[in-house]
């Protein structure tokens, strides 16, 4: 392909990315992350948004949040970490997730971390320990199961009855009271999240009705709910998909906060960070396989694991402009590990592709880098921002010798 014009992020040239850069290379528009946080905030002004750090847990991405005023949604010391240098205040931190450690706990009290989803009886007595043992109260919210089908893929559905994420409705009211009494917990509410890439409001209503219920129960037994964590899952369009409008998603919460006079505070990720990312990367190879046109690239399944994982489409175009009245080849397009589910697209209506052309991986900013691995010795690709004609790196790419300096040879084998 030699057509004249380019893909652009912002006020940049894909391509020029690319030769400064090499391949394969995330690339985010910092515009777009604006423009996403914006919207939302809009749409649900009384609530405290706080970024989904698990979605890009790049610290360039985090801080154009923390600088809008988002606050932020880990499941990890390492994400509460990155949180804070990133310069997200503590108390606008959640701490999220089914699995915390001790270390975890002790690190995040010490912090000054504002929420805590509590999600097992475990959880909460472990808690309670470590808070008594830091001389402080870990201020903790529910995590309700409501047994709600989210709609969504399976594996990226976590509010149905025996799913590993939250508490059986019915077991809450007990549990409330247990932590009521516990020395080292202030129950402030309830949290909920049934999935992600929700593409309908009616199982986040039904959902919400179930918190709405429970509160009410809750404080007709004489105890104080001062906050609901809603969650995220907002669904965004990868390819003929139709989420839901923002605007609606936004009187839904705003309807529940005033129910209950509560504060809100909701945890989106995919939708603010999806569309401002695209993954660069060049075809090495172009060959035909039986009746299949293949074209193999430098980007994997490592790099990004969605396809292969979730069996998630990604627009894939080329970056230049074809050339006018060239026709299209059907043709997949697959990275080079050795594993046949190391396909990035099927049967994609793509210009005759030739070696060194460039592609561009569409709407890759959440899930794609920070899921990324270093299978079959291949280093992490490179991350750039772009705002406006600036470009800046974020994260320079691994070379060989740093993905070997995690090695140690034992002392028999030196």
């Amino acid at each position: 392909m030699n057509g004249s014009r380019a893909l652009h992020a912002e006020g940049v040239s894909l391509p020029t990315i690319a030769a400064q850069f090499g391949t394969p290379t995330y690339c985010y528009a910092n515009a777009v992350l604006v423009a996403r946080y914006r919207a939302l905030a809009q749409a649900v002004p009384n609530a405290l948004v706080c970024y989904a750090v698990k979605a890009n847990d790049t610290l360039a991405v985090i801080r154009t949040f923390a600088r809008l005023g988002a606050g932020a949604d880990i499941i990890s010391g390492g994400e509460l970490h990155g949180a804070l240098r990133a310069g997200i205040a503590p108390d606008r931190l959640v701490f999220a997730g089914p699995g915390k450690t001790r270390d975890e706990m002790d690190l995040a009290l010490a912090a000054g971390v504002g929420q805590f989803n509590v999600e097992s009886p475990a959880e909460l007595a472990a808690l309670d320990a470590a808070a008594r043992a830091a001389g402080t109260c870990a201020p903790v919210t529910l995590r309700v199961n409501p047994d709600v089908d989210a709609e969504t893929h399976d594996k990226i559905a976590t509010g149905r009855r025996g799913d590993k994420f939250g508490i059986d409705d019915a077991d809450i009211p007990a549990l409330y009271a247990r932590a009521a009494a516990l020395e080292g917990i202030e129950p402030r509410g309830l949290a909920v999240h049934i999935g992600s890439q929700l593409s309908r409001l009616a199982p986040f209503e039904a959902a919400f009705e179930r918190l709405v219920a429970l509160v009410e129960g809750l404080r007709a037994a004489g105890h104080p709910v001062t906050r609901l964590n809603l969650g995220g899952g907002l669904g965004v369009r990868y390819r003929d998909e139709t989420p839901p409008d923002v605007e609606a998603y936004g009187a839904l919460v705003e309807r529940v906060r005033q129910r209950l006079g509560v504060t809100v505070v909701i945890e989106p990720g995919r939708w603010l960070v999806a569309p401002a990312g695209v993954l660069l990367t060049r075809v090495i190879a172009v060959k035909q396989a039986g009746e299949r046109c293949w074209a193999i690239v430098d980007a994997a399944m490592n790099d990004l694991m969605r396809p292969a994982l979730y069996d998630a489409w990604h627009g894939i175009d080329p970056v230049a402009e074809p050339v006018p009245g060239v026709g299209s080849v059907e043709t997949d397009i697959a990275g080079p590990v050795c594993e046949s589910g190391d396909v990035l697209g099927r049967g994609r209506a793509l210009p005759p592709l030739a070696a060194g052309d460039l592609l561009a991986v569409r709407d890759v900013g959440a899930y794609g880098s920070v899921m990324a691995s270093t299978y079959n010795g291949r280093p992490l690709p490179a991350e750039v921002m772009v705002r406006g004609d600036a470009l800046a790196c974020i994260r320079p790419r691994q070379d060989h010798e740093a993905l070997l300096a995690r090695d140690e040879v034992p002392s028999w084998l030196a």
